[in-house]
C-alpha cells in the first residue's frame, strides 16, 4: 500500500465569532448551551453545486471544529481528527526562504543544504538558523513553508 501526503489547503477554525467564513455566512442554530449562553451548533449555507444553483446544502458546525476548502468543497472536521490529519507548515525567516529557493534553483538536495549550513557556505545569519531549526528547516524543504511576518 503507498501512502500519499495531502497538498497544502486552506483551512480556517471556527471560534464561534466569525460571521463569514470562506465568503459563507455563519448563522447560530436555536439550541442555546446553558452554562456559557452560546449556540451549541451552527450553520453554514453552501452552495455545492454551482453559484446559480437551487440546490443548497447546509453544513453544521461546532465551536473549534475546523472549515477545510478544498477545490471549491467545503468540509468541517472536528479539532483532534484535523490535528491528526494535517500539520501547519512551518514558518522560516524570509532570508531562510530565500536560501531555500536558490538552493533547489541551483538543484540542491537538502543534506548538501544542511552540510552548507555546518560548513558556512551560507550567509551567517541564514547558517545559524538552519543549525538551530534543523528538523523545521527539512520540514519546510520538503513540504513547503510560509514566510514570517515582518516585525
Amino acid at each position: 500500500m503507498k501512502f500519499y501526503r495531502k497538498q497544502p489547503l486552506e483551512a480556517e477554525q471556527f471560534d464561534g465569532s466569525q460571521k463569514l467564513v470562506f465568503g459563507y455566512s455563519v448563522i447560530p442554530s436555536g439550541i442555546i448551551d446553558a452554562i456559557t449562553g452560546k449556540p451549541v451548533y451552527y450553520s453554514m449555507l453552501v452552495d455545492d453545486v454551482c453559484q446559480d444553483s437551487d440546490d443548497d446544502t447546509g453544513v453544521v458546525l461546532e465551536v473549534s471544529d475546523w472549515i477545510v476548502k478544498e477545490a471549491d468543497e467545503i468540509e468541517v472536521i472536528a479539532d483532534d481528527v484535523f490535528k491528526q490529519t494535517y500539520a501547519e507548515l512551518p514558518v522560516i525567516p524570509e532570508e531562510v526562504a530565500y536560501m531555500i529557493k536558490q538552493a533547489k534553483n541551483g538543484d540542491y538536495k537538502l543534506g548538501v543544504a544542511l552540510y552548507g549550513a555546518y560548513e558556512g557556505v551560507w550567509k551567517p545569519s541564514v547558517a545559524k538558523w538552519i543549525l538551530m531549526h534543523t528538523e523545521v528547516f527539512a520540514r519546510a524543504w520538503i513540504n513547503g513553508y510560509t514566510v514570517e511576518a515582518d516585525k
